[in-house]
């Protein structure tokens, strides 16, 4: 286990620094809520995370608050809309400049093609190959969604 912090870890914790001098409570807090989940997953699992493990949950944050977010729409609870979209944004900022639709088609038919694959039954194989390139580059609901559309055809 390293004790050196990746790249983005050590840009997140100067952000915690950065945010407790500017006196930025919603962002000290979404911040601190961030350092606190790497933190627990670097104990559970016994590991110092990478940027890609960072990303990934960093990723998987964004998506619990976007559910959350239409959960409580549908709740008609905006004041808490407000807060989840406000984490979204910051949360968002950790994360790599989004692929264009084309780029992730691109990458979704050389995927297809690596894997030869044809038909439904194949998008396990290659959503697989494609996770590793795409996490945190776009949104994998969307890929998933893609390549169901590409495999059918």
């Amino acid at each position: 286990m390293s004790s050196t912090p990746s790249a983005l870890l050590a840009r997140i914790q100067e952000d915690v620094k950065a945010a407790m001098r500017a006196k930025d409570s919603a962002r000290l807090t979404t911040i601190r809520m961030l350092t606190a989940a790497i933190k627990q997953r670097e104990v559970d699992e016994r590991i110092t995370l990478s940027d890609a493990d960072v990303l990934a949950l960093v990723d998987k944050l964004i998506k619990q608050r976007k559910d959350s977010i239409s959960q409580f729409r549908a709740a008609n609870r905006l004041d808490l809309v407000e807060k989840e979209e406000a984490e979204v944004v910051i949360l968002s900022a950790y994360l790599p400049a989004q692929l264009s639709v084309e780029d992730i088609d691109r990458e979704i038919r050389a995927a297809i093609h690596a894997e030869g694959a044809t038909g439904p039954q194949a998008m396990g194989k290659v959503m697989g190959r494609l996770k590793p390139n795409l996490a945190g580059r776009a949104d994998m609901t969307q890929v998933a969604q893609r390549v169901k559309t590409l495999l059918a055809g």
